[in-house]
């Protein structure tokens, strides 16, 4: 079956740095876009950071400039590493496969406080 794994988020200090992992299986890797959208309490599920199968990314304007998309594709792994942190991206972090309509991860909770 499809399976999208995160791993790495937690508790980080404002201005402090994760990275998120996602390890898929069950998919062809190479051919899909992959992303990573985030969903905080109250508040609508939101594209962070999209790659596409050629390597070229786009951000949330929010993130830009701070956040980092890449994948490996020999591993079937996709990244997400955050530098300067902010209290605002504390959220749960999903791991997606083909956008909306395409697979999700179960989640990795990120939370950026004090």
């Amino acid at each position: 079956q499809v399976q999208l794994v995160e791993s790495g988020g937690g508790l980080v200090q404002p201005g402090g740095s994760l990275r998120l992992s996602c390890a898929a299986s069950g998919i062809k890797f190479s051919i899909y876009s992959m992303g990573w959208y985030r969903q905080a309490p109250g508040k609508q599920r939101e594209l962070v950071a999209r790659i596409t199968t050629g390597g070229i990314t786009n951000y949330a304007d929010s993130v830009k400039g701070r956040f980092t998309i890449s994948r490996d594709n020999a591993k079937n792994t996709v990244f997400l590493q955050m530098n300067s942190l902010k209290p605002e991206d504390t959220a749960v972090y999903y791991c997606n496969a083909a956008g909306s309509n395409g697979f999700w991860g179960q989640g990795t909770q990120v939370t950026v406080s004090s």
